[in-house]
């Protein structure tokens, strides 16, 4: 039986998750099941079902990954942040372009440019080509200029 089907199963009986019943599966299988939540709108579902998954599996690369996605959706963005950067931790110098690209965002929402700036330069050092690494980069040194100082308005 796949994860999804026990977690309608107990949904049909009245049940809540069960920690028991999600040890089962692996961290793959629950961030499939929860990429198929989302999917079909079943979103506090899959929440319930991620807060889950990391509790079973706190340091595991796929419940680290659809947790930080998940809390982006809910736009916790500080959440968001703490947990993809476990996973750039954790992935270290193997981390994929879509993660840095999704820290580089969960930062600049959580008001925090200077950090997704540097992020997004480290980014471009391991992938200069990747487009939206290279947009979020421009963004952010727009942004950056555009708050600092400029003696022309200053009177002497």
């Amino acid at each position: 039986m796949t994860l999804i089907q026990e977690l309608m199963n107990q949904a049909t009986n009245g049940g809540l998750l069960n920690a028991q019943t999600i040890k089962r599966f692996s961290p793959a299988e629950i961030r499939e099941t929860i990429q198929s939540l989302v999917a079909t709108e079943q979103m506090e579902l899959a929440a319930a079902l991620g807060d889950a998954g990391l509790s079973i599996y706190p340091h595991s690369e796929d419940m680290l990954a659809i947790g930080g996605l998940l809390a982006m959706t809910n736009q916790d963005w500080q959440l968001a942040v703490e947990l993809i950067e476990e996973l750039v931790e954790i992935q270290g110098e193997k981390t994929p372009s879509f993660t840095l690209v999704m820290l580089v965002r969960a930062l600049r929402c959580n008001l925090d440019p200077e950090r997704a700036l540097v992020v997004a330069r480290q980014g471009l050092s391991l992938y200069p080509e990747q487009l939206e690494l290279q947009a979020e980069m421009l963004s952010l040194d727009d942004f950056s200029q555009s708050m600092m100082p400029t003696s022309s308005g200053m009177t002497h």
